[in-house]
C-alpha cells in the first residue's frame, strides 16, 4: 500500500506577545469617514480603518530583540553608541563604508538629488516612485523610465519587470551625452509596476553600462531583501546563497543607495544613505547638520538607531522574508478563485490590482484607482491606496495629468502584522466590491495640493 502523503500547512515564523484591538466599523460610519476624507484613503483617520494595507512604511510589528534594544537607547546629542552600532551592521549588511542617518529615507533622497543633479541632467531608472521623480525634478532633472517594456503590462508574466532596458539607456545616452546623466536610479523591487525585482544579470549588465560611460549608479534598497528573494527563488546560481550573501552582491555593484527603513528593517520611523564614494559622503554628512541634526544622529532618537540596528540583523532571515512575501502569493491566488485582475507575477510587498480591467466601464480621467480604493474601504473597512493617474501627477512642462499604463490599487502588507484570517477578509470584501463593480461610476477631483497629489488630493463622487 503506498504511503500516503499529508498536505502541510504553511504557518507565520512568529508567535504573538502583544495585541493591539481592531475597531469594527459599521457601513454608515465608514461612509461618514470616507466622505470627510474626500475619498483619498491616505486621509482617512485610522481610528476608522479595520485592517490597514496602505502601506508597509513604519507599520510594521517590531520583534522583542528590537524592542530590547529600545530600552538602551543612548539619547546622546553626539557620538550615541547606537549610532555606531548601526553603522557597523551597515557596513556589514550592504558593503558600504561610508554611512548618514536619516528620520526616513525621503530626507536621503532629498540630499542625494542634491548633491549628484545640476540642472538640465538627466536620471534615468527602472520605472518612476513618487517621492524619488520629485526629489530629482526639484533638483532640476528630468526622469526617464528606461524599465522593460514588460513592466508596463500588467498580465505579462516575465519573472523580472524591474529589469532595465539596455536599449533604451543606450539611447538617451546617445541622445543627450554621458555626461548629463546625473545617474541611474535603479531600485528593487519596482514599486510602481507591482512590487517587480530585476535580475542579478540585469544588475551586472547595468554596472558595466555606468562604468563603461563613467555614469554613477544608485540604489534605492529600500526592500532590497525582497530582491534577494525573488533572485534566490528564480535566478539560476542563487539558490545555495543566503539572503545576506546576495544583498551584498547586489550592493556591491552600486556607488550607494538610500534607504527608507521602515520598510526592510521593520522599524517605525529611521532611514539613511550609504556610499562608497567618500566625497559624496562628506557632502550628505555635512547637509544632514543643516536639515535634520548632528551626523551622528539624523533627526532619530539613540533607541531608534538600535532597533534599525537590530532589524538589519533580522530582515536577512529567509524565514521572515519568505513569511512576509508568501503572505502576498496566498493572497494573490485566492484572489484568483473570484477572477479579480490582478498584476503579474505576484510581487514582494503588496497584491496590486488591475484597476483598468477591474473598472473597464469607466475612464481614466475620472481616476478608477482612487475610486476602487474608496469603494473597498466603504465595503469592508479594509484601507488601500491608488498607484495610478492620481499618483502620478502632473507634466511639470505641459500642466496635464500624465496617463500610466497601469492603474493600481495597492494593498500592502505590513510585516509581523497581519494573519491569513485577515487575509481572507480582505480577499471576500475585494471580491464583492468586484461584483457590484458597474454600479462605480469614478470620482471629481476638488482639490489639488502643489506636490504629491495623492497624498492630499479630495475627490467627490460622480452622481
Amino acid at each position: 500500500m503506498a504511503k500516503k502523503i499529508i498536505k502541510r500547512s504553511w504557518a507565520e515564523p512568529f508567535k504573538i506577545k502583544m495585541v493591539e484591538p481592531l475597531k469594527m466599523t459599521t457601513r454608515a460610519e465608514r461612509e461618514m469617514a470616507i466622505k470627510e476624507a474626500g475619498y483619498n484613503t491616505f486621509l482617512l483617520r485610522s481610528e476608522y480603518v479595520y485592517l490597514d494595507l496602505l502601506t508597509d512604511s513604519g507599520t510594521n510589528a517590531m520583534s522583542d530583540y528590537q524592542w530590547a534594544g529600545m530600552m538602551i537607547g543612548d539619547e546622546a546629542y553626539a557620538g550615541s553608541k547606537n549610532f555606531y552600532n548601526l553603522w557597523n551592521n551597515v557596513k556589514k549588511y550592504y558593503g558600504m563604508p561610508y554611512f548618514v542617518p536619516t528620520h526616513q529615507g525621503r530626507a536621503a533622497e532629498h540630499m542625494i538629488s542634491k548633491i549628484l543633479i545640476k540642472p538640465g541632467d538627466f536620471v534615468p531608472g527602472n520605472m518612476y516612485f513618487t517621492t524619488t521623480r520629485l526629489h530629482q525634478e526639484l533638483a532640476g532633472a528630468t526622469f526617464v523610465d528606461v524599465i522593460v517594456d514588460e513592466a508596463h503590462d500588467a498580465q505579462n508574466t516575465f519573472k523580472f519587470k524591474g529589469n532595465i532596458d539596455l536599449n533604451k539607456l543606450s539611447k538617451l545616452v546617445k541622445e543627450v551625452g554621458a555626461n548629463k546623466i546625473a545617474y541611474i536610479s535603479m531600485a528593487g523591487p519596482v514599486n510602481m509596476a507591482g512590487g517587480q525585482p530585476f535580475s542579478m544579470a540585469n544588475l551586472k549588465e547595468v554596472a558595466a553600462f555606468a562604468k563603461k560611460h563613467k555614469i554613477k549608479l544608485w540604489f534605492d534598497a529600500t526592500r532590497a531583501t525582497e530582491n534577494a528573494y525573488f533572485i534566490k527563488e528564480l535566478e539560476k546560481g542563487y539558490d545555495k546563497k543566503t539572503i545576506a550573501e546576495i544583498l551584498k552582491e547586489i550592493c556591491s555593484y552600486f556607488d550607494g543607495l538610500w534607504v527608507s527603513a521602515k520598510k526592510d528593517l521593520m522599524v517605525n520611523i529611521g532611514g539613511f544613505l550609504a556610499t562608497r564614494n567618500k566625497k559624496v559622503y562628506e557632502e550628505a554628512r555635512n547637509m544632514v547638520v543643516i536639515y535634520e541634526g548632528l551626523h551622528t544622529y539624523g533627526g532619530l532618537a539613540g533607541r531608534d538607531m538600535e532597533a534599525m540596528a537590530r532589524g538589519i540583523e533580522e530582515m536577512v532571515m529567509y524565514d521572515n522574508v519568505k513569511a512576509r512575501i508568501g503572505q502576498v502569493e496566498y493572497c494573490g491566488k485566492q484572489l484568483e478563485k473570484y477572477n479579480i485582475p490582478l498584476v503579474y507575477p505576484f510581487g514582494g510587498h503588496a497584491i496590486f490590482l488591475d484597476a483598468k480591467r477591474f473598472l473597464s466601464h469607466i475612464k481614466q480621467d475620472v481616476y478608477p484607482a482612487q475610486s476602487l480604493a474608496s469603494e473597498i474601504y466603504l465595503d469592508s473597512g479594509v484601507r488601500g491606496m491608488e498607484r495610478g493617474v492620481v499618483s502620478s501627477g502632473r507634466d511639470p512642462k505641459t500642466g496635464l495629468n500624465r496617463m500610466p499604463k497601469l492603474e493600481l490599487v495597492r494593498l500592502t502588507f505590513p510585516r509581523r502584522v497581519y494573519t491569513q484570517a485577515h487575509i481572507d477578509v480582505m480577499v471576500e470584501s475585494v471580491a464583492q466590491v468586484y461584483e457590484d463593480r458597474k454600479k462605480i461610476k469614478g470620482l471629481e477631483m476638488t482639490y489639488e495640493p502643489k506636490y504629491l497629489r495623492f497624498f492630499q488630493a479630495r475627490f467627490k463622487k460622480i452622481i
